[in-house]
């Protein structure tokens, strides 16, 4: 698909989930099971993927990529699958505001149990890296799990506000916190280095340009060069703590949880930072890449991911 230019940043796009939107798809489901919803769901998001030509172009641009580097779909993908693609979105939605508030079926919860889930119950806090993958709030599951786990999620959006009322609606105890981030300043790195300190853990996506002009670094993803942003490696640098990946893909009827270590330590040396960070994001994009070929649909960038501009100068 060619790259177009001047292509939109994605918080310039806007956004255009509602909070109060999500709360009656809720409610339509908790009253007349998930059928009905998908059945009210599916004309809204027909119209939206009609109406929505750079999330459209965009869904289009990601399939065919996928496509070309896997041949995970089997078939060129059509606009059939973009509609898909932005349906399970949706229903995600639903699974998200479910698991906010308890209420997604704990059988159809898969957790991936490896020796990192024995570092969390000794209380030794890190970081998270993810991305706007899956269904992430089902990680709470975790909490559940683990007694006194709290994740604080770094967002950037206006929105945060809003979701982080929607979260204590649903569930007042819930172990996730969002703190909306536009500027990394020495109050907030104190505050998130309390937090890993305490045990707790600081989740970061990775797939999304800084919102201020932050700087990013190009990597191979889905055989194209993709920008993606350092500041998870230079946060968890200056906490010195452990990193890990978090992701949480549908498989069948339900979701599974993974979460793997990434790095003991990030170190970034001060003759050599620059190819450090360029290893650690490339290290990253193949994560990803693992993540969206076990799970196509499950990738919710609908906006122009190649065509960002990396700050690479």
């Amino acid at each position: 698909m060619a790259t177009p230019q001047g292509a939109p940043h994605w918080a310039d796009i806007g956004e255009s989930t509602s909070v109060a939107g999500v709360l009656v798809l809720y409610w339509v489901h908790r009253w007349f099971g998930r059928w009905p919803f998908r059945m009210c769901v599916w004309p809204v998001v027909a119209c939206h993927w009609l109406g929505n030509r750079v999330g459209r172009q965009a869904s289009m641009q990601y399939l065919q990529r996928l496509q070309a580097h896997s041949g995970v779909l089997g078939r060129a993908p059509t606009r059939r699958d973009s509609l898909r693609h932005f349906f399970a979105f949706a229903d995600t939605m639903l699974d998200k505001t479910l698991a906010i508030g308890g209420r997604y079926p704990p059988e159809r919860i898969h957790l991936h149990r490896t020796p990192v889930l024995e570092r969390i119950a000794q209380r030794e806090g890190g970081l998270i890296l993810t991305a706007h993958i899956g269904c992430l709030e089902l990680c709470q599951v975790l909490a559940e799990r683990v007694p006194g786990l709290r994740i604080t999620v770094l967002v950037h959006t206006a929105h945060a506000q809003r979701f982080n009322r929607l979260l204590r609606r649903l569930d007042p105890l819930a172990a996730v916190e969002l703190v909306q981030v536009t500027e990394m300043g020495p109050a907030t790195a104190m505050m998130l280095a309390d937090k890993v300190a305490a045990g707790g853990f600081v989740a970061i996506v990775g797939d999304r340009t800084p919102v201020g002009g932050g700087r990013c670094l190009s990597a191979d993803f889905l055989g194209q060069r993709a920008p993606f942003p350092i500041g998870g490696y230079v946060l968890a640098a200056a906490l010195g703590c452990p990193v890990y990946t978090m992701a949480c893909l549908h498989e069948g009827e339900g979701y599974r949880i993974v979460f793997e270590p990434f790095a003991d330590r990030i170190v970034l040396p001060r003759g050599s930072r620059d190819a450090a960070l360029s290893n650690q994001v490339q290290r990253y994009a193949g994560w990803l890449e693992q993540q969206v070929i076990q799970s196509p649909l499950d990738w919710f960038n609908f906006f122009p991911f190649w065509d960002q501009a990396p700050h690479d100068d």
